[in-house]
């Protein structure tokens, strides 16, 4: 039997008494676990088709696996509307759609659906009844792109929530935000991220800064400059487990390809694994499908004597569970979304872990202002308590 923490309930309870709203809670609040209850519940009280929005298809699966763990399958039809590999039935086809979902509500039972915000108007226009729709990292779904298909959603389902660590709102009339509240509802449920601290359940952030020779021409700085700063970082934290923030994928290619890091890491006893949109996944040279990269990272971050180095562009930005995560290195500034949650990736708790270790090595231009825009976040956020929204403002 799981037990929710308080805040958790609280969420939970938001939920059960309101038809839709937003749930503002920080990284590793669980709010994941709070739409899984509801829909536990939901399915077992009568036969319902849910939907779970989330921005990428590897969280999109991540998503479905947490939610197996809890909900009894016997009766629920399990579908994923994207172009990612699965072992659920999956169509990105709207009679496909529409055929699996309508088979299982005729025979008086669920319908749970798994999709992302690229594939969501798949599920529009399969025109099915939905009783649920969870939201996942919902500043996501106010895109040019997504937004129809949230706004059809918002008007056409029984109950619709919206689940973020990071609101986007808008000050312009044409552009949606989360602020719109005949799409998005009102804010329901509220956790503060020194709440979640003061309560032991995530870390507080620690921001350090390592300085270098600044090289303010950016053509100076080449992939050994990257390298050999990035290992001084290294060195310098002494943590086992670290991702790392790169500011290109060419960046990241030059520095694994180009220079002598990985025999580094290597001498220092680490393992290395990287992703992107572009070179795909890899572990320690070899590539693999993104199934397996995940298995790795998650055997490796439950091994509490495993060292290994994660380096990405965004994909591990949001949403992604990586266990005991020890340190995040920014190579490159981000928005205020992807920075806050960036620092969300390593405040989950471990074992003798205090706080999140969050690295600027600093030299050029760059790193001077993802210092400063960093330590906004960490002041905003997680000591004063405060929203911080990303404002469309033009």
């Amino acid at each position: 039997m799981l037990t929710l923490r308080p805040h958790q309930q609280r969420g939970l309870d938001a939920l059960e008494s309101n038809d839709r709203g937003q749930i503002l809670i920080p990284t590793g609040g669980g709010k994941t676990l709070i739409a899984i209850m509801d829909a536990k519940k939901q399915l077992e009280t009568k036969p319902s088709t849910i939907v779970v929005v989330s921005p990428r298809i590897l969280l999109s699966e991540q998503l479905c696996s947490e939610y197996l763990e809890v909900i009894d399958t016997k009766n629920v039809h399990v579908m994923h509307v994207h172009s990612g590999e699965t072992t659920h039935f999956s169509s990105t086809k709207a009679k496909d759609i529409h055929s699996f979902n309508n088979v299982a509500r005729n025979m008086g039972e669920n319908c749970i659906i798994f999709t992302t915000y690229h594939s969501l108007h798949r599920i529009m226009e399969a025109d099915i009844e939905v009783n649920t729709i969870y939201f996942d990292e919902a500043h996501n779904s106010v895109q040019r792109n997504f937004f129809p298909a949230t706004e059809y959603f918002s008007n056409e389902a029984d109950r619709v929530y919206f689940f973020t660590a990071t609101r986007k709102t808008s000050v312009i009339v044409n552009k949606p935000g989360m602020n719109d509240q005949e799409v998005y509802g009102d804010i329901i449920c509220r956790v503060s991220a020194p709440e979640l601290v003061d309560g032991g359940f995530i870390a507080p952030p620690k921001v350090h800064v390592k300085e270098f020779d600044i090289h303010n021409n950016t053509k100076l700085i080449t992939c050994e400059t990257d390298c050999e700063n990035l290992i001084s970082t290294i060195d310098d934290v002494e943590k086992k487990k670290l991702l790392v923030c790169v500011k290109t994928t060419r960046q990241l290619v030059n520095v694994i390809t180009h220079t002598d890091f990985v025999s580094q890491l290597s001498d220092r006893g680490y393992s290395y694994l990287y992703i992107t949109a572009k070179t795909g996944a890899v572990v320690d040279g070899k590539k693999v499908d993104r199934e397996e990269f995940f298995n790795v990272l998650n055997t490796w971050g439950k091994d509490p004597d495993k060292k290994f180095v994660v380096l990405h562009r965004s994909i591990l930005s949001e949403g992604i569970s990586i266990n005991r995560l020890d340190c995040v290195i920014f190579l490159r500034n981000m928005d205020t979304i992807e920075l806050t949650q960036s620092v969300g990736r390593v405040l989950r708790t471990s074992p003798d872990k205090t706080f999140g270790l969050c690295v600027v090595p600093i030299y050029s231009k760059t790193g001077i202002s993802t210092e400063r825009a960093l330590q906004n976040v960490v002041d905003t956020v997680f000591e004063r308590g405060e929203m911080l929204d990303s404002v469309t403002r033009k």
